[in-house]
């Protein structure tokens, strides 16, 4: 049986004054039914433009998807009209923006905004439209639903207002939810409680979720198979656990040592990743994390390493050294961060 999603060769890019930015650069990945995917990678690498190119949202000018296929259910996205994917959007796949505020329209009330996709893809009445409303509301955990339906956007909390998009995007049912950054703008507390939400609805309704990140902790409880992004590529991908347990990309690495584990020994500074992100305009014929790479090779300059398999179960990577770095990893987690592992 095929996959929910697939994802094949996309290219997307940018024309700039500065030039072209290749912001997804021929990226492939599967999500299969009810399944939960993290997308993980730092701002700029090309994680939320991935997303959008699902569901052609990107605007052109000065963006197009230049290549690629991108197939749901069976059928290729890309080949289908304006009207045909309008009709895809919300009713077959659902999206939770990082900012509800400038997602949500501040002169409609919640309810309306709810109503209004439930009656644009299923042909709702208002009174039945009415009625979903208030039962997801109620579903997403929102305290007194009847009278929030009637409020405005500003008259929420950030929390709430996140569950109301939530809402939104599970209104018609839909196969698959894109969440880009869903917690990005709230309190550790909240962020707990929306992303245990998420889980809990997925798993409950059985939609299959991609859960775009640069929070390492929410791949860890919640994603069942990870694709870490750098400069539009994807460089290294896997479950969950082997992400985690066995990383095979000098990025994964970088990522997983700057965070604080309550499972190692205290330490007296965290490690972070060294450098800025490329400039996306510039890049050369090598591998684009190179500059800030503890481990990186003269054949690193020469050429851009392919996604390649490093063990069983899927497990890829993008490093000429990945094989190796199994080791190489060893030595430098029990030396601590200020040595450097020799190339």
């Amino acid at each position: 049986m095929p996959p929910l999603l697939e994802v094949k060769d996309l290219h997307t890019e940018f024309r700039t004054g500065a030039g072209v930015v290749r912001a997804v650069d021929g990226i492939s990945y599967t999500v299969e039914g009810g399944e939960t995917v993290a997308i993980v990678g730092e701002s700029g690498s090309g994680k939320s433009v991935g997303a959008l190119s699902i569901l052609r949202l990107i605007p052109d000018p000065p963006g197009r998807i230049t290549g690629g296929q991108i197939l749901f259910g069976g059928t290729d996205l890309l080949g289908l009209s304006d009207a045909e994917m309008r009709e895809v959007r919300g009713r077959d796949i659902g999206m939770v923006f990082q900012e509800p505020m400038t997602s949500l329209n501040p002169v409609l009330t919640i309810g309306r905004q709810i109503t209004e996709t439930l009656e644009q893809h299923q042909g709702a009445d208002r009174a039945a439209a009415g009625s979903r409303a208030l039962e997801l509301l109620s579903m997403v955990g929102i305290a007194d639903p009847a009278r929030r339906l009637k409020q405005y956007p500003h008259q929420l909390s950030g929390g709430m207002r996140q569950r109301v998009m939530i809402a939104i995007a599970l209104a018609c049912s839909p196969k698959l939810i894109i969440a880009d950054e869903p917690t990005t703008a709230l309190d550790v507390t909240i962020q707990a409680q929306i992303l245990e939400l998420m889980k809990s609805l997925t798993l409950k309704l059985g939609v299959a979720q991609i859960v775009i990140t640069h929070n390492l902790g929410v791949v860890a409880r919640y994603a069942s198979r990870v694709n870490v992004m750098y400069a539009g590529r994807i460089v290294e991908a896997g479950s969950a656990d082997a992400i985690y347990h066995d990383p095979r990309h000098p990025y994964t690495m970088a990522l997983l040592r700057s965070v604080p584990r309550l499972d190692q020994p205290r330490r007296a500074r965290l490690d972070p990743v060294e450098g800025q992100p490329p400039d996306l305009t510039r890049l050369d014929g090598g591998c684009a994390f190179r500059p800030r790479c503890r481990f990186a090779v003269a054949q690193c300059a020469a050429a851009q390493p392919p996604l390649a398999p490093v063990g069983d179960g899927g497990h890829l990577s993008a490093c000429f050294r990945s094989a190796e770095l199994a080791t190489i990893q060893d030595v430098a987690m029990r030396d601590g961060p200020a040595r450097e592992v020799a190339a």
